[in-house]
């Protein structure tokens, strides 16, 4: 069943509904009780780890969320519609009993999942059962898709939202005040708000971030019906960066061996080496001991905004957001060996780079020129020339940096 792994593209691409797709709803219910179903995994619509019984039962909740919606929103033939919602009434009676399960996670997509059933008006009588569950578990979930369902679908039963809705504006102001603080390397509760932050529950709704998402987004081959028991597939070796061309080499494409490179540790939102986001380019001069040997600057309603500023001898180019470091990138060739957790991140070979990646994190994006785009580390991995191979040239990013088609400039994507 590795069509499991591929359903969200299949059969509710770009939210339509196809021939297909009531009956694979009907057919995906009859396996929530299949114990194979309990392998974990990870999967493309959310961060971390779960079971494929979890997952089910979110690709059921997204089914729901369609067929509930009026015709004219175009969302395939009207008849492939109407065997949609006429499937509502046999799939609550099959997800319903899994929304007292003893997993959260399984308990959770089973309350939205039904939650969204319960827009059949055949349902409704048992909407007084379901409510509370709704707003005791949707409600204060980690997850905020499922905290969008909550107080949206009380309040299409006519129920108070004020709680859920005044909860959510608390929770976004208290993340956000945090999240400015963890990003300001002058203010003086910048390492109490990364603390805080670190503590807060994973948000594990998928983030969307602009760009390609890639097909294999996912850390892991998709799972399917199998032992849970069964082993994991073993972690890929961890990248090493290229030796360096031979002593006494000076050619046009010469890269620099390990001793002769600085070492830099990257520390995800706060900085790369001596340089932390927000630093103004006079700041970035005095760290580097250096003089940048071009600045591009744009015109902003008749005043000077900085682009970029490129440093030769340190080999790296910085890139800004109203005048404020926002973006780091190393030159492959000669640039300084950035770590994360000790391993290096310039100058390596790409695919093994970005498998590592996979690896480690659950949330990876590549942008519309293939680039990976580590979205829980603030992180990109663009390639660069080195004669007939190509290295790593990492770019660190702050949260707003990440859509990077529209964030680097020109110079950056024309860069061999």
């Amino acid at each position: 069943m590795r069509a499991v792994g591929h359903l969200y593209r299949l059969l509710l691409n770009r939210g339509r509904v196809f021939p297909a797709t009531a009956p694979a709803a009907l057919i995906i219910a009859t396996l929530l009780d299949d114990p194979r179903t309990l392998a974990v995994a990870r999967w493309e619509r959310r961060a971390g780890e779960r079971p494929l019984r979890a997952e089910l039962l979110n690709w059921v909740a997204a089914f729901a969320d369609l067929a509930r919606l009026d015709a004219t929103e175009q969302l395939g033939a009207p008849q492939d519609l109407a065997a949609a919602r006429a499937a509502r009434v046999a799939l609550h009676s099959q997800v319903a009993p899994f929304c007292e399960d003893d997993d959260p996670q399984v308990r959770e997509a089973a309350v939205a999942a039904t939650a969204l059933l319960l827009a059949d008006p055949l349902l409704a009588s048992s909407i007084p059962r379901h409510a509370p569950l709704v707003r005791t578990v949707l409600a204060t979930s980690a997850d905020s898709s499922y905290r969008w369902i909550a107080p949206e679908r009380l309040a299409a039963w006519g129920e108070d939202v004020e709680g859920p809705v005044a909860a959510e504006d608390e929770r976004r102001a208290t993340l956000a005040k945090a999240g400015g603080m963890a990003e300001d390397p002058w203010d003086e509760g910048q390492e109490t708000a990364i603390t805080w932050l670190a503590e807060q529950p994973v948000d594990t709704a998928a983030e969307e971030l602009p760009g390609r998402r890639h097909p294999d987004w996912t850390a892991t081959e998709p799972a399917v019906l199998s032992d849970p028991a069964a082993p994991s597939a073993p972690a890929p070796e961890e990248p090493v960066a290229v030796p360096g061309s031979r002593p006494g080499y000076q050619g046009p494409w010469r890269i620099a061996r390990g001793e002769e490179r600085a070492e830099w540790t990257f520390t995800p939102f706060v900085g790369v080496g001596p340089l932390h986001f927000g630093m103004t380019l006079e700041e970035i001069t005095d760290a580097l001991d250096e003089q940048p040997t071009l600045t591009s600057r744009s015109h902003d309603g008749g005043r000077q905004q900085l682009v970029y500023a490129d440093f030769a001898a340190t080999a790296i180019r910085v890139l800004f957001g109203d005048d404020r470091l926002g973006c780091v990138a190393v030159n492959a060739l000669d640039g300084p060996q950035v770590t994360l957790d000790e391993v290096p991140l310039t100058g390596c070979v790409p695919s093994r780079l970005e498998d590592w990646l996979l690896h480690r994190t659950a949330r990876l994006s590549f942008s519309v020129a293939g680039d990976p785009i580590c979205t829980d580390l603030g992180l990109a991995i663009r390639s660069q020339r080195a004669g007939d191979i190509m290295l790593t040239r990492p770019l660190f990013l702050l949260h707003e940096w990440r859509d990077l088609w529209h964030s680097l400039p020109q110079e950056e994507w024309n860069l061999a």
